[in-house]
């Protein structure tokens, strides 16, 4: 039933009826859904004081605001309910399926997540595991990117493989971080003895405790002097890990990654808990399924993502779609670059073969043919650009209408990097920098691989600067760039990214301004001088009155004019730039002749105030 709305607007009323939509859907999505006109919702919204138009984006509270006034309740379906919707259009599924032959399901690797503070020796403990040197190449010492690597271990006699990712540990790449604990099995928290629990140990605690799993302490640089574990083992009590040899279940291990103290039963510590708590099976008979951990773009090979492989057989020649990404595996590679036919369970690989870079923490799996995986590709893209569009449009009331029309500043940029996850976790950084209303950051591309012409045409036409992280630009960029003055900046650590750009930022501020008080003089007698007006003898009470400063004249307390300027000033007969406190001057406000015995001068003048 159509039920009269606001402006005269017919709009068929809900009456409490659900109504589900897609991220960043628009007004006309709502319509069809509701039977309503398109035009009719953009009116409503008008009346509501918002302005959008019938094919814009509209973000998760505006679909809300206008549902609640015409009686509808919008549900904002959630990325994976998307996901399983959309997957369920082809008859597949993503997740655990149970059942299945006996013979299909087997034991796996235990997949272990390493977390902690920055510069705790996440890294270094795990070239000690891999006798590789990660820690050496990386820019400022710290990970910049996922790896996911596999080792062999004996344990009781039976070799035990263990499969570690490596996750960043500056505070920036948190988001990254928490896909860490979603596809593990197994944490271990590197604390380090000589420095303690942290800020980001305890972040790093609160995502494996939202995981729910089995977390293991390794307690490391030992070594070093002042190194104290019994003073981890009491700190970390207070966050629920409590030592079994305090009486509580939760494994702690003191290890040096410098001396490879403590490394072998590190791993039995991982493998003890993984028997104890976890049951480590799946099928391999099921159609392939998994996480994607890093995803590049290589100059020989194209992109390339590594996968963690978390049910069924990835195959050379499968047809795979990770996230909006496609293609047919062309080939499997494990971590030292040597090809694979398969990959089981928990085995992490590099994927050779997709038509782009997947993002770190996208989901994979493997369809029958490659249409049906272009198709499904092609849908979450074009969701996850909607819901991009619709989060980057600022809301405007009609209240904010006029100031939005005029001249507001926005600092544009291109981010190129090395790898999805560092691209996705530096837009993210920068994205929360907060430095006025009238000042806004907005990322027009973002991509993997090194900065092309094509991004340098981009950044000529949107005035943008182009942001290169570990990638550098290529040949006729290059050039491009130098001749048409683009600004291309290169960083290899994201501490540097996110303060200059925040530099930036501060440098389109307007100016702001303080005012600063000179002097006072108090008006004992007022003469009248032919062609120039009332000139106020005075006496200086405080400070200095300064010729051609900004005045103020004050009369019994109150401020009789503002705005005036010292366009005279003088001592006795001779013209003075400034008279100090204790004298007698006389001042001239220029055309301002409302001056009368007793008023108070105030001189001051207005100085720029430096951003904090």
């Amino acid at each position: 039933m159509a039920a009269p709305s606001m402006g005269g607007v017919s709009l068929p009323r809900g009456n409490g009826q659900t109504v589900r939509l897609p991220r960043g859907a628009s007004l006309t999505d709502l319509a069809e859904r509701i039977n309503a006109e398109p035009a009719a919702l953009v009116t409503a919204l008008f009346h509501l004081g918002e302005m959008i138009t019938a094919t814009q984006s509209v973000n998760d509270e505006t679909l809300q605001l206008l549902g609640a006034e015409i009686g509808w309740v919008i549900q904002v379906v959630s990325p994976e309910d998307e996901d399983r919707e959309l997957l369920e259009t082809f008859d597949l599924t993503f997740g655990d399926e149970e059942g299945g032959a006996e013979e299909d399901w087997d034991i796996r690797p235990p997949v272990v997540t390493v977390m902690g503070h920055v510069d705790h020796g996440k890294t270094k403990l795990l070239d000690a595991l891999r006798h590789a040197n990660v820690a050496a190449k990386e820019a400022g010492g710290i990970t910049q990117h996922i790896g996911a690597y596999q080792i062999v271990t004996e344990l009781e006699g039976n070799e035990r493989p263990v499969t570690f990712i490596d996750t960043p540990g500056h505070e920036s790449f948190t988001a990254m971080r928490a896909r860490g604990a979603k596809v593990t099995d197994i944490v271990v928290l590197v604390v380090a003895a000589d420095d303690g629990v942290m800020p980001q140990t305890v972040e790093a605690l609160n995502h494996a405790q939202a995981a729910e799993v089995p977390i293991v302490v390794a307690v490391n640089k030992i070594d070093k002097e002042g190194a104290n574990p019994a003073k981890i083992r009491q700190q970390l009590t207070e966050y629920g890990l409590v030592a079994e040899e305090y009486g509580g279940d939760t494994m702690f291990v003191d290890v040096s990654a410098t001396t490879r103290q403590g490394l072998d039963d590190l791993l039995s510590a991982i493998l003890l808990t993984a028997d104890a708590s976890l049951d480590l099976r799946a099928n391999i008979g099921q159609d392939p399924q998994g996480v994607v951990i890093e995803g590049k773009l290589d100059k020989g090979r194209g992109p390339v993502a590594t996968v963690l492989v978390q049910r069924g057989t990835l195959r050379q020649g499968d047809s795979i779609v990770a996230g909006d990404a496609y293609g047919r595996v062309r080939s499997l590679l494990d971590e030292h670059g040597n090809k694979l036919k398969e990959a089981l369970p928990a085995r992490p690989v590099q994927v050779v073969g997709l038509t782009s870079v997947p993002r770190a923490g996208d989901t994979f799996l493997v369809v029958e043919e490659d249409r049906i995986a272009r198709q499904i590709a092609d849908r979450r893209q074009a969701r996850i650009r909607n819901a991009q569009n619709a989060s980057m449009r600022k809301r405007i009331s009609l209240e904010d209408l006029d100031a939005a029309l005029k001249e507001t500043r926005q600092l544009n940029l291109i981010i190129k990097g090395d790898n999805s996850g560092t691209v996705e976790a530096l837009e993210e950084a920068l994205m929360k920098i907060e430095v006025s209303d009238d000042i806004s950051l907005r990322v027009i591309h973002r991509g993997v691989g090194g900065i092309t012409k094509s991004d340098i045409d981009l950044a000529l036409a949107d005035d943008v600067i182009v942001l290169g992280f570990n990638v550098r630009a290529e040949g006729q960029a290059t050039e491009l760039a130098a001749r048409e003055g683009v600004d291309v900046r290169y960083y290899t650590v994201i501490y540097q990214a996110i303060e200059e750009i925040e530099s930036a930022l501060k440098g389109m501020l307007k100016p702001e301004f303080e005012e600063v008080q000179l002097g006072t003089a108090e008006v004992r007698e007022v003469f009248r001088v032919p062609k120039i007006g009332n000139v106020a003898g005075s006496l200086v009470r405080s400070g200095t009155i300064v010729r051609n400063s900004k005045a103020r004249l004050v009369r019994d307390g109150a401020v009789v004019a503002d705005n005036l300027t010292v366009e005279s000033l003088r001592r006795f007969k001779d013209d003075a730039t400034e008279v100090r406190e204790g004298y007698e001057c006389g001042i001239g406000l220029g055309s301002f002749n409302d001056i009368k015995i007793d008023d108070v001068i105030q001189t001051f003048e207005l100085r720029e105030k430096p951003r904090a």
